[in-house]
């Protein structure tokens, strides 16, 4: 008997005949790398969170909806657990830092089905901070490429979110805020130049603060800045393609530029920018339009469907404080008619949002709070994909949002960044086997086993308690509510 020196336990030898010990049979399997990335990394068999073969696994033969893969414009993403964008404040002068490296790249080993870079703003002044990333000038597409190449290598999507922050532009980033209130600041939101803010070159579609006295006084847009602004998306877009991303959103949702030009309440225009319906969706059209013709790949556009003012205003359609209009405030009925427009255009998916343009809205949040806006879309909207947003949490709950068929993908946030495992949970608790990273496979052992079929999903719509920020907004409007009775 001899010990193993490989695990040190007691194993028996292998002899030959004349007494010496059998030399072991060598293995001729290289640890495949990734062919032309600048490091070893080693390559993944497959995409990670995607299906393995329903020949050895024969669950997903009828696989979790969630796990089905959605292919748009020849680009397939695994599945349809997707990461929503989400600012950072840690961009420098726009460009990409090791933050975002490790951050999204990160994701890229999660088994997520589409990965989005944030709010990315095309001009510097349309940035939400001055920390924000931003891509108006060639030099933040190398920032961009480390991250893209990364992803890639680990058979992953990656897309960004172009932006403008509009009248909500040059704020604080949000914990610089919550340090400065907890030492006693009772001032506004706005960073001065000497620490990076423009307080004097915020943009609007006119000159209405969100929050006067807080935030910016913004400058009316000019036509000049428009055609300017058109051609920062133009491009912005180039950089993309440079970049190497997969999929482009555009953020026309959260208050910000595209959203104030759409709603009647933030626009005041007279020109062909302003007034009607038509005249407020022109802008949001025609740089939606412009990137359909010069992007090839997959498209999004975010939007907020509704600002939540029933409560405040009265209906969406109806006496309107702007004599031109007949609409009184920005909601799901012309949120409909934005997305099929955009639909006409070749805009591939809508992802669905809402609030962030007036203070007065009253959110009901709470779990799967804003799915009811994705399936109205829907429904009535032809030739665009569907994407929902919003305290969804739970596996069950997601799988539940599109076996109903109120969206085609699920996207999170916050969640992503409490479980970053999150894909790999949803699989093992709905009884799919996906592939891990090959470095982490020995971790997901109980998700990586033969089952004759799928767990059947129950009907979840998240969790029952709201914590953290949505829940404190949530009890500070019930208290507030049942302070004014």
């Amino acid at each position: 008997m001899t010990k193993d020196a490989s695990n040190g336990t007691l194993g028996i030898s292998q002899s030959t005949p004349n007494g010496q010990v059998a030399a072991p049979e060598i293995a001729p399997f290289p640890n495949v790398g990734v062919p032309g990335y600048p490091t070893f990394l080693p390559q993944q068999p497959q995409a990670i969170g995607s299906l393995l073969d329903s020949d050895k696994f024969p669950q997903n033969k009828r696989p979790p909806k969630l796990f089905e893969p959605l292919t748009i414009r020849g680009q397939t993403f695994h599945n349809r657990a997707w990461v929503a964008p989400m600012c950072q404040y840690s961009s420098d002068n726009g460009h990409a830092t090791d933050h975002h490296f490790v951050h999204l790249g990160s994701m890229a080993m999660r088994g997520w089905g589409l990965i989005m870079v944030e709010a990315t703003a095309v001009v510097p002044e349309g940035r939400i901070s001055p920390e924000d990333s931003g891509i108006w000038d060639d030099s933040h597409i190398a920032g961009f490429k480390r991250i893209v190449d990364f992803v890639h290598a680990h058979r992953g999507k990656i897309g960004i979110q172009l932006a403008h922050a509009g009248r909500k532009a040059s704020t604080l980033a949000p914990w610089v805020e919550r340090i400065a209130h907890d030492e006693g600041w009772d001032g506004g939101s706005v960073p001065s130049e000497q620490v990076g803010g423009w307080p004097n070159n915020v943009v609007g579609p006119s000159e209405i603060s969100f929050q006067p006295g807080k935030y910016p006084n913004p400058i009316a847009a000019t036509s000049e800045y428009i055609k300017k602004l058109k051609q920062a998306y133009l491009d912005a877009v180039e950089r993309c393609k440079k970049a190497g991303f997969d999929f482009i959103e555009i953020h026309g949702a959260h208050g910000y530029l595209f959203h104030e030009f759409a709603s009647p309440l933030t626009n005041r225009r007279t020109d062909e920018y302003g007034g009607n319906l038509e005249n407020r969706l022109r802008l949001p059209l025609e740089v939606a339009e412009l990137i359909r013709k010069a992007w090839d790949k997959p498209l999004f556009y975010r939007v907020s469907a509704s600002d939540w003012l029933e409560n405040v205003e009265g209906p969406e359609k109806g006496a309107s404080s702007n004599e031109k209009d007949e609409w009184a405030w920005w909601g799901l009925e012309q949120t409909t008619i934005l997305t099929q427009k955009l639909a006409d255009i070749g805009i591939d998916l809508i992802d669905v949002s809402s609030g962030g343009n007036d203070l007065r809205g009253q959110i009901a949040v709470g779990p799967s709070y804003q799915v009811h806006f994705a399936s109205h879309i829907k429904k009535h909207v032809k030739n665009i994909l569907v994407g929902t947003v919003g305290i969804i949490t739970e596996a069950h709950q997601a799988e539940d949002i599109l076996l109903r068929g109120d969206a085609d993908v699920v996207l999170l946030a916050r969640q992503v960044l409490r479980d970053i495992d999150w894909p790999l949970e949803a699989a093992q608790e709905l009884g799919a086997a996906v592939a891990p990273a090959v470095q982490y496979e020995r971790a997901w052992s109980r998700m990586v086993v033969k089952r004759e079929t799928c767990t059947s999903p129950k009907l979840h719509t998240g969790i029952s308690l709201v914590e953290g920020e949505e829940g404190r907004q949530r009890k500070h409007r019930s208290e507030s509510h049942s302070d004014s009775k």
